[in-house]
């Protein structure tokens, strides 16, 4: 069985559940469609590279990305960087001929999300963007009833994703809240999971109207190396610095298809941990899901007997998408780990097969011009067209 060496940027939360899903995938998924590997680490904080290729079983480490994208042993570049390091590492990682896996979101603009694209295209190397919900099965089997055509002509959605770790205005100024570094705040950050939740679901966004709100205007400046989420709260006396990213994005969508609908996502929702829904209508029923009850999907179906016709529970097991691979029992559960491995496992198939997975570097860029879009209706106040992808 032919393996696949792995060469790992960045050393923090992402990267443990990166590689928890390289070891796993063969697990699930036998015959694998090939054997992660994983051969070096890199991080620019030497400590946390030499403790990272320990903790996360890596062959070496380094201090610096280039090794990897110039180490010819090197099959896949995984990016698990802050954003504003995206578009170098991958465009260098491209023209090395390396297949990528990247975090999301892509970049900081579409310009960088269209360089990075054209350099993978033009070096035909196979990408995945990290939008790891899409692959929770019941998403999957959401997808299969749209696709079967159960629900008839999709009508309208909404989606939400919801969080209160950054509620609190003594959680520090994570790289989160900076947008030199993230691009956008809560739109980047989660908002842009449920966009290609729902892009994938229903179809290509035509044009938004939004609205953002920054609600917390400064930060306790952040002195350790790993991002804490929220989860250290700093005392009166920390230096506070300016927040210069979005709290909170609400914005109306239209689809090319005539479909629309909305999509709220917040880091300020106490209370709410990891809630991404999305509900869909269409003429022949609808469908409802909630990421923090992940085996489960909402139906009804309108040729439903009347006097049962009501949204009822489907526990996602080995009868739908992906179930051969992961547990036996329906409703046995489906973690955050076990999307990261059906990601891998998808993203080397395509490798293996010489094929293509999505989300790929193309919609990545494509989920970069609907943010943008985005921005610029929040910040103008008015409906924007959604400009469509430039191939050159």
């Amino acid at each position: 069985m032919e393996k696949m060496n792995i060469g790992m940027v960045g050393a923090g939360f992402m990267a443990k559940a990166h590689s928890i899903a390289y070891a796993g995938m063969p697990m699930f998924f036998w015959p694998a469609p090939a054997i992660p590997v994983k051969k070096i680490i890199a991080d620019v904080n030497e400590t946390l590279a030499k403790e990272a290729k320990e903790k996360f079983a890596f062959e070496t480490y380094t201090t610096n990305w280039q090794d990897i994208v110039n180490d010819p042993n090197i099959d896949v570049v995984d990016i698990c960087t802050p954003n504003n390091t995206h578009a170098e590492i991958a465009i260098a990682a491209a023209k090395a001929g390396k297949h990528i896996l990247c975090e999301k979101p892509l970049s900081l603009t579409p310009s960088e999300a269209k360089d990075m694209y054209i350099a993978a295209r033009d070096n035909k190397v196979t990408t995945m963007v990290a939008f790891n919900y899409r692959r929770t099965p019941a998403v999957q089997l959401a997808k299969k009833y749209i696709d079967e055509g159960a629900l008839g002509d999709i009508l309208d959605f909404r989606g939400t994703y919801l969080q209160d770790w950054s509620a609190d205005p003594s959680s520090p100024l994570s790289w989160r809240f900076q947008k030199d570094i993230c691009g956008s705040g809560a739109l980047g950050d989660i908002g842009t999971h449920v966009v290609d939740m729902l892009r994938f679901l229903v179809g290509d966004f035509a044009r938004v109207n939004a609205r953002t709100a920054t609600y917390i205007k400064d930060r306790p400046i952040q002195n350790a190396g790993i991002d804490s989420l929220g989860n250290v709260k700093a005392d009166n006396t920390t230096p506070r610095k300016p927040v210069d990213v979005d709290d909170q994005c609400i914005f109306m969508i239209e689809c090319k298809n005539g479909a629309f609908g909305s999509i709220e996502a917040t880091r300020n929702a106490w209370g709410r941990n990891n809630y991404i829904t999305f509900e869909i209508h269409g003429t022949k029923g609808s469908v409802y899901f909630n990421y923090e009850r992940r085996d489960e999907l909402q139906v009804c179906f309108a040729d439903d007997k009347s006097d049962r016709r009501g949204f009822r529970t489907v526990y996602t097991g080995p009868n739908h998408p992906y179930g051969d691979g992961l547990w036996p029992i329906p409703a046995l559960g489906i973690g955050y780990t076990e999307t990261k491995i059906v990601e891998t496992y998808d993203f080397f198939k395509a490798i293996a097969e010489s094929g293509e997975t999505s989300p790929n570097f193309r919609d990545g860029y494509a989920i970069e011009l609907i943010s943008d879009a985005i921005l610029t209706s929040a910040r103008t106040r008015s409906w924007v067209e959604v400009p469509e992808i430039e191939e050159n």
